[in-house]
């Protein structure tokens, strides 16, 4: 008869401890979250968590410290990558950092749907939300909830609006993307702007307009888009008629490829013709034809930051808004002007 292997024993706290080096108490503290602690002390305790995978008991945790080590987050159901790669990378930071993440995914982001979306997680008694919608009516919702007793981080919010904040800095990325059509001698370059409820939209608009008046040029009125592939080729068919325009900074990709269909239309090649570039750096920019120049977004950075800003708030600090230094990409699309 073959002898049962016995189950591997799951690791408990003091494991955490022995091979960290430190108190069993030190470790419940960086499990709870508690921020009194030297660096490469939290340090050595989450890379002992790591390597022994050990899972906190999260029940027994809840009793002791009367708190659910559940936080929320509110996305919508857009499908717009930018979004939807944020909402993937809270939730792993959350889960990273010791949290069950219950998630709501709105289908419209109305005020009556994100007040609603908020009381469902307060009754699940979140310790914090994170929502990713930075329209002005979501904005509107945080405020309201901030004197209601759970945080609310809100994803490329306005920090004049709202407590929390993080998110990428819309103006310099803007900034980047127009200075690097300058550089290539263009002076008339349209801006195909995103939705104006939008505080990333307007971020967007207002650092393209910063770099062409520091440079001289007259911005000119953008041409309104709401994101989608299908309003940047509407607008590419009236932005290709305009024979004077020799660039175009677009404040997404997406709008970007509806716009390199239309130029193809009609007969401008990219960037012979114009130049473009986008915003955010979506997986099949670097496959477009030709390759897009854009603004890379570092959306992983954005939600580890988001999941630290909710634990300081939640621990009762106000930290000041965090912005992440975006990344210009340069591809194929474009060119210097043409003579």
């Amino acid at each position: 008869m073959t002898a049962l292997r016995p189950e591997p024993r799951v690791p408990v706290m003091a494991d955490v401890a022995r091979l960290a080096g430190v108190s069993h108490q030190t470790v419940s503290r960086v499990v709870n979250g508690q921020t009194n602690l030297r660096p490469a002390t939290r340090q050595r305790v989450e890379e002992a968590i790591r390597q022994l995978g050990y899972r906190p008991n999260t029940a027994a945790r809840a009793l002791v410290t009367r708190r659910s080590a559940t936080i929320g987050v509110i996305g919508s159901k857009s499908g717009f990558w930018g979004p939807s790669t944020v909402h993937r990378a809270i939730q792993a930071a959350g889960r990273e950092a010791g949290y069950f993440v219950s998630s709501v995914n709105l289908q419209s982001l109305t005020r009556t749907e994100l007040v609603d979306a908020i009381d469902h997680l307060r009754a699940q008694s979140v310790e914090g939300i994170v929502l990713i919608s930075a329209t002005d009516e979501a904005l509107e919702v945080a405020r309201a909830q901030e004197d209601l007793g759970v945080p609310v981080v809100v994803v490329e919010g306005d920090d004049a609006k709202t407590r929390w904040t993080v998110g990428v800095d819309q103006v310099c990325g803007a900034r980047l993307g127009t200075r690097h059509l300058i550089a290539q001698g263009h002076t008339e370059i349209v801006h195909l702007a995103g939705p104006s409820t939008w505080t990333e939209a307007r971020g967007r608009l207002l650092g393209w307009q910063q770099e062409m008046y520091d440079a001289g040029l007259r911005p000119g009125r953008p041409v309104a888009g709401d994101w989608s592939a299908r309003s940047g080729y509407e607008a590419g068919q009236a932005i290709a008629a305009r024979r004077e325009v020799t660039a175009v900074f677009c404040a997404n990709d997406q709008m970007a490829l509806g716009l390199l269909r239309a130029l193809h239309e009609a007969g401008r090649r990219v960037p012979d013709d114009v130049s473009v570039v986008g915003f955010d750096d979506i997986p099949e920019a670097a496959y477009l034809i030709p390759p897009l120049t854009t603004v890379r977004q570092d959306f992983g950075a954005v939600g580890r930051r988001a999941i630290e800003i909710l634990r300081s708030a939640i621990g009762g600090s106000t930290g000041p808004a965090s912005l992440i230094a975006p990344e210009l990409v340069v591809r194929s699309s474009t060119a210097a002007r043409p003579s």
